[in-house]
């Protein structure tokens, strides 16, 4: 009876404790009540896509941390808006300048990662962003980014953050500046899982193919669908074939009608790009779920 007992008691005991990890281990990887988010690290404060500006981010205080992400020559995943260098803040390996006409040269799924990273990314003023800060940077891998942001995050005993990963694609490009979509999504995925940070990982891209293929072959990822058009929700998710994650329009799109919408279908909304105080306020009385500026400190103030 005693023995009985007792192997009731630790069994108890596990699974008691094991609910408490599941209820914790829940807690960490819940999305957050309103999504705060650095558009390309915040470009608005740090060059762009950068891993300098992903962990001045996370100094900050945001919830999630967005990027974009191309493929290289020899299939490496890099965070970069442009198809290539892009000439208003872009210098060669020796410092140069490069001019539109140059910029055509360099299409990064054309060059091998090796030569990509000589390039600067960081040092000329952008006046776009006039205060943004100047520093030597180079375009990088998103599997250092994961690294440095996870070594930042534990060392610094900040939040764990989420990854906001735009697919930079589209059919048009199609094995001219990116790789076919399941192509694409073998590799991201790839860096992805071995980095083990899925729970904390949104897939988005205007693009529907990549997600469309996220939904079918990894249908526990989260998928947010990028909306630049002026149809409805309602065609624009028929358009996509399922419901995703999050519905992220162009800030102008928003409507209270469309909070509405989206709310009723169990989908979160959340706007890019919002750079003033003004249009944050604005879109938090309307109820979105999150907002994406180059400005991430206006967010969290």
């Amino acid at each position: 009876m005693i023995k009985t007992i007792c192997i009731s008691l630790t069994a108890l005991l596990t699974i008691t404790s094991c609910k408490a990890q599941m209820s914790k281990t829940s807690k960490q990887t819940a999305f957050p009540a309103f999504d705060t988010e650095a558009h390309r690290g915040g470009r608005g404060l740090m060059p762009e896509n950068t891993i300098p500006a992903m962990l001045n981010a996370v100094d900050i205080g945001v919830t999630t941390l967005e990027m974009d992400t191309h493929i290289t020559a020899d299939g490496k995943v890099v965070l970069s808006h442009d198809d290539g260098f892009n000439p208003l803040f872009a210098l060669t390996p020796d410092g140069k300048e490069i001019t539109k006409q140059e910029a055509s040269k360099y299409a990064l799924y054309q060059m091998p990662y090796a030569e990509i990273a000589k390039f600067d990314v960081g040092s000329k003023y952008y006046d776009k962003f006039p205060q943004q800060k100047k520093l030597k940077a180079q375009i990088p891998l998103l599997a250092d980014v994961i690294d440095s942001v996870q070594g930042y995050v534990k060392g610094k005993s900040k939040p764990q953050v989420f990854y906001n990963i735009e697919t930079k694609s589209s059919a048009k490009n199609d094995n001219i500046y990116n790789p076919s979509p399941e192509k694409f999504v073998q590799l991201l995925m790839g860096v992805i899982e071995q980095k083990k940070i899925t729970p904390y990982v949104v897939i988005q891209s205007f693009d529907k193919r990549t997600i469309q293929v996220l939904h079918q072959k990894y249908p526990q990822v989260k998928t947010s669908y990028l909306i630049e058009n002026k149809n409805s929700f309602a065609d624009n998710l028929t358009d996509l074939g399922f419901t995703p994650f999050i519905y992220s329009p162009n800030s102008k799109l928003v409507t209270a009608e469309l909070v509405k919408q989206c709310h009723d279908k169990g989908v979160k909304i959340i706007p890019w790009t919002v750079n003033t105080k003004e249009e944050i306020t604005l879109l938090k009385a309307l109820g979105v779920d999150g907002i994406i500026s180059d400005y991430p400190d206006l967010l969290v103030r």
